[in-house]
This record gives C-alpha cells, sequence and structure tokens, in this order.
C-alpha cells in the first residue's frame, strides 16, 4: 500500500516541529531572563556605577535598543543568505556579551554590553520565526508561533527569583546576576548545531533538490514541498513599503509596538513601581504578577485556538485601556481593588502579547518575511526602549498616575489599529494567510460581542 504524498502546511504536529519550536523559543526565554535581571541587578548597579535617573532609563533600554538594530539588520540578511547561518551566529553574540557583562567598570560599558545583547536577540527573533512559520504545518502554526511568550514569560519569572537569591553575594551579586545569561544562552547554541536551512526559503532561491532533501530528511519521504518552484522576485524593504504590503507592515509595525510599550516600560520597573502605588508590601505583591504573567501566557494560547485572531487582539486591548486607566485614576486608599485591576491587566496583557509571534510571521511572503518580522519587531523594540528609558523620568516629572494615563493612551491607539487594518489569518495556509485582505472594520462587530477572555 502506497503512502499518500503530504504537504507541509497539511502535516501532523511532529518531533521534529517541536525541536524546532524548541530552539526558537530559547531565545525568548534568555530574552525573558535577560531583562527580567535588570530591574533587580538595578538596585545594587545604581549605587555602585552612581547612575542617576537618565542612566538608569539608558541601560533599562539598552538591550531594547540592540533588539531594534538586530531585527533590521540581520531580518534583511536572513532573506538573502539563509535562516540558519544567523539561527546560529545570533547566540555567539548573545553568549559572548552575557559574559563580558561581568566585566564592566563603568555605566558605558555595562550599556555598550546589552546592546551587544540585543543585536543578538534582534537577529534572532527576526529569524527564529521565520524559520519556525516555514516549517510549521497551519492547523498548530498559531500555538507554535504564540507558544514563545509563555517561555519569555517563564524567563522572566525565573530571572525574579534568581536574581533575589542572588542579592545575598556580595558587592558583586550584579555581576553573577546578569552574567548567569551566559548559561542558557549557551546551551541553545550548542543545541542549534545542525539545524537545516528552511526548505521554503531554498524553494524560493531557486534550490528545490536541496529543499527536498530537508523535507525528506527531517520531515519524511511521503512529505512534499508546498511549492515546487522559485517564487523570488522582489526583496528587500521596498517590498514592505509597496503599495502591496505597506497597510500590512503599518499595521504590524504599530499594534506590536502599542503593545509592548507599556509591557517593558511598566516591568522593568515593576518594583519601584508598586512601591509609588503603595502595592510593594514584602514580595507578595511582586510574585502574585509575576505568576499572572504565567497564567495569562498559557490562557492566551487557548485564545489564540478558540478565537479569531482579530477579535483576540482588539477585545484584549480595549481591555486593557481600561484597566491601565484605572490603575491611573484610582485612589492609593483602594489598594485591594488596584491589585485586583493591576492583576486582570497583567492576565491579559501576557494573554495578547502571543499574537506579536503570529501576525507577523504570517504577514509577509517568504522572500521577505524575515525583513517583516524583523521591522516589526525592530519599531516595538525602538517604541520600547523609548517607554522604558522615559518612564523613569516621566515619573519623577509629572507623576505615576499621568504617565500610567499616556500609556492607557497608547492601548487605545493600538485598539483603533487593530480595528482598522488587523487582518484574520487563522486557519490559512502560509502562503494564503501573507495574501489575506484587512477585514472591513464594519465586520468587527461580530468577534467583538465574544469575551475572549
Amino acid at each position: 500500500m502506497s503512502i499518500q504524498p503530504v504537504k507541509i502546511d497539511d502535516l501532523p504536529i511532529g518531533r521534529f516541529h517541536i525541536k524546532i519550536a524548541g530552539l526558537t523559543f530559547g531565545a525568548h526565554f534568555t530574552d525573558g531572563y535577560i531583562l527580567g535581571l535588570i530591574g533587580i541587578a538595578f538596585t545594587l548597579i545604581s549605587p555602585q556605577l552612581h547612575l542617576d535617573a537618565f542612566w538608569q532609563g539608558l541601560i533599562g533600554a539598552s538591550a531594547l535598543i540592540g533588539l531594534f538594530l538586530g531585527s533590521l539588520f540581520f531580518g534583511w540578511i536572513s532573506d538573502r543568505v539563509g535562516r540558519q547561518k544567523i539561527f546560529l551566529v545570533s547566540f555567539v553574540l548573545i553568549t559572548l556579551a552575557s559574559v563580558l557583562q561581568f566585566y564592566a567598570e563603568t555605566a558605558m560599558q555595562l550599556f555598550l554590553c546589552r546592546v551587544l545583547i540585543g543585536i543578538g536577540l534582534g537577529g534572532d527573533f527576526s529569524v527564529g520565526h521565520a524559520m519556525l512559520a516555514e516549517f510549521s504545518p497551519r492547523k498548530h502554526r498559531g500555538v507554535l508561533l504564540g507558544s514563545f511568550s509563555v517561555i519569555w514569560t517563564f524567563g522572566y519569572v525565573a530571572a525574579t527569583f534568581v536574581g533575589t537569591a542572588m542579592l545575598g553575594l556580595g558587592d558583586d551579586a550584579w555581576r553573577w546576576m546578569l552574567a548567569s545569561s551566559a548559561i542558557p544562552a549557551g546551551l541553545i547554541l550548542l543545541a542549534r548545531i545542525g539545524t537545516p536551512e528552511s526548505p521554503r526559503w531554498l524553494v524560493n532561491q531557486g534550490r528545490i533538490a536541496e529543499a527536498r532533501a530537508v523535507v525528506h530528511k527531517h520531515l519524511g519521504a511521503h512529505v512534499v514541498l508546498d511549492e515546487e518552484q522559485s517564487t523570488q522576485t522582489r526583496s528587500g524593504y521596498g517590498v514592505l513599503f509597496s503599495p502591496e504590503y505597506r497597510k500590512r507592515t503599518a499595521f504590524n509595525c504599530l499594534f506590536f509596538v502599542c503593545i509592548v510599550m507599556p509591557y517593558f516600560a511598566i516591568y522593568t520597573f515593576l518594583p519601584s513601581i508598586l512601591q509609588k502605588m503603595g502595592l510593594a508590601e514584602g514580595f507578595g505583591t511582586e510574585l502574585l504578577l509575576n505568576l499572572l504573567l504565567i497564567v495569562g501566557a498559557l490562557i492566551g494560547i487557548w485564545c489564540t485556538v478558540k478565537f479569531s485572531r482579530r477579535g483576540f487582539l482588539i477585545n484584549s486591548f480595549i481591555i486593557l485601556a481600561v484597566a491601565l486607566f484605572l490603575l491611573a485614576v484610582l485612589p492609593g486608599s483602594a489598594a485591594w481593588l488596584m491589585v485586583l485591576v493591576f492583576g486582570l491587566f497583567t492576565l491579559v496583557l501576557s494573554a495578547v502579547s502571543n499574537l506579536v509571534g503570529v501576525f507577523p510571521a504570517e504577514s509577509f511572503p517568504t522572500e521577505v518575511r524575515a525583513s517583516g518580522i524583523g521591522l516589526a519587531t525592530a519599531v516595538s523594540r525602538l517604541g520600547s526602549a523609548v517607554s522604558t528609558f522615559l518612564l523613569p523620568v516621566s515619573v519623577a516629572g509629572i507623576g505615576l498616575s499621568s504617565t500610567m494615563g499616556i500609556l492607557a493612551a497608547i492601548l487605545a491607539l493600538g485598539a483603533l489599529i487593530s480595528w482598522a487594518w488587523a487582518p484574520e489569518t487563522k486557519s490559512l495556509t502560509l502562503s494564503q494567510a501573507c495574501k489575506a485582505e484587512e477585514v472591513v472594520p464594519a465586520e468587527v462587530v461580530k468577534p467583538m460581542k465574544v469575551a475572549t477572555l
């Protein structure tokens, strides 16, 4: 009995898909770990290196600045030289720069080390999401692409516990904290050795025989390519801003930045924010919010499968904007209500963050997929860097409540952008998803009646 050929998009999920997902998720664990540690390390770095609000904001934003640069450069390079090379090079850079943090003697040296880490992470995000999308079956693509948020959150929360445990190591505790990110980074680098090239990228380059060999070796001899001929026409950022893709490009950049600006600004400085709000009673509130980040990320996977991508995104933006506005106006005497609203905000923000791994990867064709993901990631990290840098300055200048109000307005803008431009890509093949038309605003009425959370 002969085995019927199966296309990559129609495969059930297998061991190789899990392996590629794990290797991709490793970058997000490391990113969460690196960003989670800096908030705790600041309690020791600031007095030792005599950091003022300017340098606190700059070092807090340093990895995000690097992410902006790395996403732009490596995403563009990956569409030309392939995914696999950048998949390895990025973690060589992350591992080395993580170790160098231990030897930083000045604020500038530490800033530069963390920029280098961010450059490696930015490149890896662009390439990793493109590679995972190009290997994933359509039925499981949303779960695989969206699950990175769970792993990022585990990394962020793990950093909270590791950093707190290392506070007693003396004056050099912050050095050991920051350099410890070399451990997961080095392990991921070793595990990635031997990763194959993306067959979709090979097809796009006209290297059909190589693409077939990758598919047969890693997915099975009965598996066939979705496309058997080169589709490369144009590449580069010019394609992303062409009439065909400019609205898609604008949506992915703007919705992404509207999610991550409040996320990184608030959670990079969470201990000090809770203290200003009068909610820093021991470690209890911070622990609760960190646990809700994990729970929210898990809920986000379920929402990605259960609801339309578009409805989930719009509803979440609305809830987040309302919750943050309430945190801005609630009196300090209503501590229990503030904790409840902050918990809801944390839960929903973590859940909807799953979509930042889904939409960009599904929105662009193979020839510019890594560039599109890289551009969206770069813009989001630039926005995150700005918000992280400005948060302590803003709080010192206009107060915490006004700062929270500004972040709430950013979330409300995200809801409007998504209502106007968000496409619906659920249940489509990867080639269909990158051509899906944006849903006209009138059609959002039905999904918005669904309680997505």
